[in-house]
């Protein structure tokens, strides 16, 4: 299978994205999280070979759109991962979750009709190849913090503040 792979500049640092024929984006991650990336694609896509490309405008307008105060452009994007399908059931959800709001694992492990499976369901989302677009970092803690994201906490922070979140409960990490 070939994908193709561009950087981004985004207010919160450059951006590896990466898509396939069909412009569907496979990858969006952080330029400084480039070894994660390469780590996500070989579990997904053993068969994958990577090359160089400029990113179709079906992609990189709506994310450029998104940056530039239109948070739902991104829903528009089309995506495809690879993964089991409980991740992919993950996936699925995490782009149900709308712009401007949260939800916290259990919540989402509800939705996902498997109440129990909060760490589950906290495992798929960190490995979630599609940063952003497949918005990983709308899920907090069930006390209305910040939890871990694979961009940073100071990423994460910057996204929701970007959607006009406002969390309730005390920043843990404001410094971060």
């Amino acid at each position: 299978m070939q994908l193709w792979l561009e950087k981004i500049a985004s207010p919160v640092g450059d951006m590896l994205i990466a898509w396939d024929d069909q412009e569907r984006l496979r990858v969006l991650d952080f330029s400084d999280y480039e070894p994660r990336m390469k780590e996500l694609l070989r579990l997904q896509y053993d068969d994958c070979e990577v090359g160089s490309g400029v990113a179709p405008r079906s992609i990189a307008e709506p994310i450029a759109r998104y940056f530039a105060g239109e948070i739902t452009a991104i829903d528009a994007i089309s995506v495809f991962t690879g993964g089991t399908e409980f991740q992919k059931s993950v996936w699925a959800a995490l782009r149900g979750i709308p712009a401007g709001t949260t939800l916290s694992y259990g919540a989402l492990a509800q939705r996902l009709g498997c109440p129990k499976a909060v760490r589950a369901v906290g495992g798929a989302n960190g490995a979630n190849p599609i940063g952003i677009v497949v918005p990983c970092h709308r899920v907090i803690g069930a006390n209305g913090t910040l939890t871990g994201y694979g961009g940073g906490l100071h990423r994460k922070k910057w996204l929701l503040a970007h959607e006009g979140v406002h969390l309730a409960a005390p920043d843990l990490f404001a410094d971060a």
